[in-house]
């Protein structure tokens, strides 16, 4: 049996249909050839779905958040990401401006350093067993590897940047860091995250220090101040929550680019309900009824305002990597859209639409 032909005008959509009422917003068909680059290819995906959507408002509200004059913006690192090398694409944020302050793994940092000083990661080759490897002290992490000799030598440095604090005074992630990229600095050719993130006066805060080849490095260093009767280096993770927590206390706006999750990403949201418990349990322990302060105009009102977010790991299995912006915005963390926040979140492989991402966003910094 044949379908009766729609009449035309139920096949179109007028300006009196409820599209118009509601303002959709139309897609629009990808079309390479009125591309050229990274800013038009990801502003066209912006208008298609998927993933695709997904990644071009990623790279809108990145752009907003980077231009925003008032913003104060921290990038959080999780996952093997310097060994992916995508190390220079932390650097590029750092040089372009669109980095205030990073919160990293230690892992990440440590391989970050080995290719700061000029040294190798390699891939691997799957004819050889793990047995193998460990034989010839080499380290695999997925289809990568960092041989012994790179931590051999890394130890070394970090060894004689060490011997350079004060052992009179506490010291914590962000100052060791900066210890590092002034060493870097003045000793080392090529670029780095150390050696950016120093020069662009960038902290870098790594709150699990101790999970790190530099946190078992510092360890060592310690035991043998013990063994020859000198004073210890005291590490004192507070100095840095309260330098980080000081600097969003400033800020008129913030925002958050977070690949991965994990600590690092926890660490700099719980900001956040830090100083919203600041201003209840010290600065008005009197008035409980602000409790978990709502107010824009409050000073520690400091839930982020941008937010961008790439990892792979879906929301359902309950983890902090899948944590989505919204369910953020219930522990005071994310400013709703409802309330101007901005947020967009990519579940992909970041080294697929990070350097996507940045790219466009750089590009479209160029041109304006």
């Amino acid at each position: 049996m044949k379908r009766k032909k729609l009449h035309s005008k139920n096949r179109k959509f007028s300006k009196h249909t409820s599209f118009s009422s509601h303002n959709f917003e139309p897609l629009e068909a990808l079309d390479l050839s009125k591309i050229n680059n990274f800013d038009e290819l990801t502003k066209a995906m912006s208008l298609t779905a998927f993933g695709g959507r997904e990644l071009g408002e990623a790279v809108d509200v990145t752009e907003s958040m980077v231009k925003d004059k008032d913003c104060f913006k921290v990038l959080t690192l999780s996952g093997a990401m310097t060994m992916a090398q995508m190390g220079l694409l932390i650097c590029d944020m750092i040089d372009n401006n669109m980095v205030n302050a990073i919160v990293s793994t230690g892992a990440l940092m440590s391989h970050g350093f080995v290719e700061s000083v000029g040294l190798t990661h390699f891939k691997y080759p799957e004819h050889i067993s793990d047995e193998e490897l460990r034989e010839i002290k080499i380290n695999r992490v997925y289809d990568t590897l960092e041989p012994e000799e790179n931590f051999d030598e890394m130890t070394n440095i970090v060894r004689e940047v060490l011997k350079r604090l004060d052992a009179e005074k506490p010291t914590c992630s962000y100052k060791t860091c900066y210890e590092m990229g002034k060493y870097i600095s003045g000793n080392m050719k090529g670029r780095g995250i150390f050696k950016s993130a120093y020069l662009k006066k960038i902290p870098i805060f790594i709150p699990a220090f101790s999970d790190s080849e530099m946190g078992l490095d510092f360890a060592l260093f310690n035991r043998q101040r013990k063994i020859e009767n000198k004073k210890q280096l005291y590490f004192d993770e507070f100095l840095d929550l309260e330098h980080y927590a000081d600097l969003i206390f400033k800020a008129k706006k913030t925002g958050i680019f977070t690949i991965g999750g994990g600590v690092p990403r926890n660490w700099a949201q719980q900001v956040a309900p830090y100083l919203d418990y600041i201003r209840y349990h010290i600065v008005d322990k009197a008035d409980p009824s602000k409790y978990f302060i709502t107010s824009k105009s409050s000073p520690y009102y400091k839930p982020f305002h941008y937010a961008v977010r790439i990892c792979p790991e879906p929301v359902h299995w309950g983890g902090l990597s899948g944590c989505t912006y919204s369910e953020s915005v219930s522990w005071g963390k994310i400013v709703p859209k409802s309330q101007g926040g901005k947020y967009a979140e990519v579940l992909c492989d970041a080294t697929i639409a990070w350097p996507i991402i940045i790219k466009a966003v750089i590009e479209r910094m160029n041109k304006k």
